[in-house]
């Protein structure tokens, strides 16, 4: 059973950076392709970053590119995701998700989820 837990989530004003971290527990996360997503309220899920299982190969959404960071420590079991300029609509609960399989688009279907922290980005 793969358990992930979020952190580093808060409230930051717009142009100021975050860094989300996922954590696992019971199973080594190189195994793992890893994704971040996000929901805002009254919106769809929305992909957001997603990186392969050696760290070499990561996607992006185009809302976040060039702004955000996805990276990973698989001595440390854990991945971040680093957020700057952010933006108002940044807000929404983040989460980060876990897929046995390889990365190969940025609509795969993760099979593990951690709880989600929250962001809110003020104007």
């Amino acid at each position: 059973q793969v358990q992930l837990v979020e952190s580093g989530g808060g409230l930051v004003q717009a142009g100021g950076s975050l860094r989300l971290s996922c954590a696992a527990s019971g199973v080594s996360l190189s195994r793992y392709t890893m994704g971040w997503f996000r929901q805002a309220p009254e919106k769809e899920h929305e992909f957001v970053a997603a990186i392969s299982k050696s760290g070499g190969s990561t996607r992006y959404s185009d809302s976040v590119k060039g702004r955000f960071t996805i990276s990973r420590d698989n001595a440390k079991n854990t991945v971040h995701l680093q957020m700057n300029s952010l933006k108002p609509e940044d807000t929404a609960v983040y989460y980060c998700a876990a897929d046995p399989e390889p990365l190969f688009s940025p609509s795969q279907e993760y099979d593990y989820w951690g709880q989600g922290t929250q962001v809110t980005v003020s104007s």
